[in-house]
């Protein structure tokens, strides 16, 4: 079977809660996809976009999985009332993701792990025996 990204794709969202302490409405979101592997996030959060009536940008989409077999995904979907709130209440990875934090500069992992080790040092977790005498003979 041919992959066919021009195949019609269902989505149904479940567990629809308007959250207003986090300023975002959440739900659970079903796609369904035959004949098709699966559907990008970009495509998904233009599409419930256009089903809420609101921005693509704050449409958050996540943890999607594909059930066994295929054809069906399922996932974590959330829409922001506005950029702010977004900014505040989403983890600092998904904000990278969508494009709305700077990712810090990525160092090298053993200049991470020696810098670890000299703070370890320094803030004095690591213990250090006082100088004991040298022990005379047996």
């Amino acid at each position: 079977m041919q992959a066919d990204n021009s195949a019609p794709v269902t989505i149904r969202t479940r567990k629809f809660i308007t959250n207003r302490l986090l300023a975002r409405r959440q739900f659970i979101v079903d796609v369904l996809h035959p004949n098709r592997p699966n559907v990008s996030k970009a495509e998904l959060s233009e599409r419930l976009a256009a089903i809420y009536k609101t921005d693509k940008e704050r449409v958050v989409t996540f943890g999607l999985r594909t059930i066994f077999g295929g054809g069906r995904s399922t996932g974590f979907g959330l829409i922001y009332d506005d950029e702010a709130s977004q900014k505040k209440f989403e983890p600092k990875h998904r904000l990278i993701r969508s494009g709305l934090a700077e990712a810090p500069p990525k160092t090298n992992r053993k200049l991470r792990k020696e810098r670890k080790n000299r703070a370890k040092k320094f803030r004095g977790t690591k213990k250090v025996k006082a100088a004991e005498p040298p022990k005379k003979g047996k």
